[in-house]
């Protein structure tokens, strides 16, 4: 499942006609995380370490690649699933939806899990819900960052479409060089962050579409984007 998701998602990246991804899933469970199954002492551990290997590597590349990726959520995300949800850029999940790190439960402390939830919300949330395995409801987790909107399960398509859309609206390579802007200058002290950020933006105006966007403003109109990494000057 970990080698099909990193295929998907690589599958059409070059491609500048690829503007956003979103994951979602069929049933009342998101994702459940690891199968049990593969990481008894019968696999060994070269396996294991495979397994885990794979696993944080299709997280990073969801953070890694230059489109957004939205996690479309309607149910149970529980472990590496909740660390998949955690991984995207934005999460918009239904009422009924709720996220846990069951693993110390059952004798496997949910470590890499940790990563990505630990990163998205408040210390002491990420330390009970490790500690204790218990769920915590949509709406708890939109309370403490986890994920961006909780809708009605009726609208979940709806709103996530709604966000995509609004996403296919902007530059791409605009929208990439902010993404990857943002999760570098977030590992960054506040001087080394600011720093980081005032060069992309300078380096932002020398695209195209920077002062294509700039222009049309200026102009009353609607940007004409040419969703390539060109440089104003490049004639």
């Amino acid at each position: 499942m970990l080698e099909s998701l990193r295929g998907n998602i690589l599958a059409d990246i070059d491609s500048d006609d690829l503007r956003v991804i979103v994951i979602s899933a069929k049933g009342p469970v998101f994702s459940s995380g690891h199968d049990l199954k593969e990481l008894t002492s019968a696999q060994g551990r070269d396996y294991h370490t495979k397994v885990f290997q794979a696993c944080s590597e299709v997280m990073t590349l969801i953070q890694d690649i230059p489109v957004p990726v939205i996690a479309m959520v309607n149910g149970v995300a529980t472990a590496a699933g909740c660390q998949l949800v955690a991984s995207c850029d934005i999460a918009v999940v239904t009422e009924k939806s709720t996220f846990a790190t069951p693993g110390v439960n059952v004798g496997l402390f949910c470590s890499t899990p940790a990563v990505a939830i630990g990163r998205a919300v408040p210390k002491k949330v990420a330390m009970e819900m490790l500690f204790t395995g218990s769920p915590i409801s949509a709406q708890d987790a939109l309370l403490h960052g986890l994920v961006s909107k909780v809708v009605p399960e009726e609208r979940l398509e709806e709103e996530t479409l709604a966000i995509a859309r609004r996403v296919c609206q902007a530059s791409r390579p605009v929208v990439a060089l902010g993404k990857a802007t943002f999760h570098r200058q977030m590992a960054q002290g506040r001087d080394a962050a600011y720093a980081t950020a005032s060069r992309v933006m300078v380096d932002n105006l020398a695209l195209r579409d920077g002062q294509e966007g700039i222009r049309a403003f200026i102009e009353k109109r609607k940007p004409v984007w040419t969703n390539k990494a060109e440089k104003a000057n490049d004639e």
